[in-house]
């Protein structure tokens, strides 16, 4: 069974799995990795400076000829310059979060650029639509980093209702039986970013990927609600300070204890008082492996579980 989308079409790529462009983790390398797998890699661009964004992208290109893409966050600061680059080195494709793409959006097609916006609420993802976005990509509750208040489970189904184009389900999803699962709620791709960390070419610490293959199913907790822009972590010693600042609503002392510390987790490896940005499938993580052995797995057990559901379902696949 292949699993042929428009989003797959749209892309370029063999199979549809987007790699989450996940900030100070998500590098050349594993971008690389994911695209020669199949899938879309994608760079984090976070807050990198432009130079180290172009080196970046320079350097995916030298790892794979196939397409990847940059995740934009748009409430960086030099956002307009980390798009300016994107134009020029025609990466391609974009994801964006933290804000409305509206405004690059005609630049972006000009270049032959694919746009695929993060979208929490159905209003969002209607009007990110209508100002011409490739695909929707629908993040649940589950996923790591920022989040918004749906799940995955409710929100896949309601996007694929709402819009024309392809939807991307994204938070919580594993494995194959999470993408099979997506499909079934009307998704045309998934977006996967905790399992990737634990890929071979990720360059994150390895203390970092130690805690997620050690983490359990109850151990992630959501911090900053009182900022209004939750992020969901594993447990330690920062989560437990943020939570009772949250607690007090001491917003500022929130933000200030907060800053820095996701490049402290990742990049320098401290696992206490850095942000371990992952999911809630962080306890589905058992091992570390190559990118092209996750891509593999994922497709062959979703076939797997396809195929089961249609053994149980009977004509109903025919």
């Amino acid at each position: 069974m292949a699993f042929r989308t428009r989003l797959t079409e749209l892309l370029g790529i063999e199979h549809p799995i987007i790699q989450g462009g996940m900030a100070w983790t998500a590098t050349a390398e594993l971008s690389a990795a994911v695209s020669n797998a199949g899938g879309l890699g994608v760079i984090g661009a976070g807050h990198m400076p432009t130079a180290t964004l172009r080196d970046q992208i320079r350097l995916a290109k030298e790892l794979t000829d196939k397409p990847f893409g940059v995740n934009l966050m748009l409430l960086t600061p030099h956002i307009d310059e980390l798009v300016e680059l994107v134009l020029e080195e025609r990466v391609h494709a974009v994801t964006t979060g933290a804000g409305n793409p509206g405004k690059y959006m005609t630049a972006l097609h000009e270049r032959d650029i694919r746009v695929l916006p993060v979208a929490p609420s159905i209003a969002l993802a209607r009007r990110l639509e209508s100002m011409g976005a490739n695909a929707i990509i629908g993040e649940g509750m589950e996923a790591g980093g920022h989040i918004g208040e749906l799940t995955t489970m409710v929100l896949t189904p309601q996007l694929a209702d709402a819009v024309e184009i392809p939807v991307i389900a994204a938070g919580g999803i594993a494995d194959g039986r999470g993408m099979a699962a997506a499909f079934a709620l009307g998704a045309e791709g998934v977006q996967v970013g905790t399992r990737f960390m634990c890929a071979s070419e990720c360059t994150i610490h390895s203390d970092v990927k130690a805690r997620i293959l050690k983490a359990r199913d109850r151990d992630t907790v959501v911090t900053g609600y009182s900022t209004g822009h939750p992020v969901r972590v594993l447990k330690n010693r920062l989560s437990r300070m943020l939570t009772e600042l949250d607690r007090e609503n001491r917003v500022e002392d929130l933000e200030r204890l907060g800053t820095g510390k996701l490049s402290l987790c990742m990049r320098e490896g401290d696992v206490d008082m850095g942000s371990i940005m992952a999911g809630q499938c962080s306890a589905m993580v058992n091992r570390i492996q190559p990118a092209a052995d996750i891509v593999s797995e994922m497709i062959a057990e979703a076939e797997q579980t396809s195929s089961k559901l249609c053994a149980t379902f009977g004509k109903a696949c025919s």
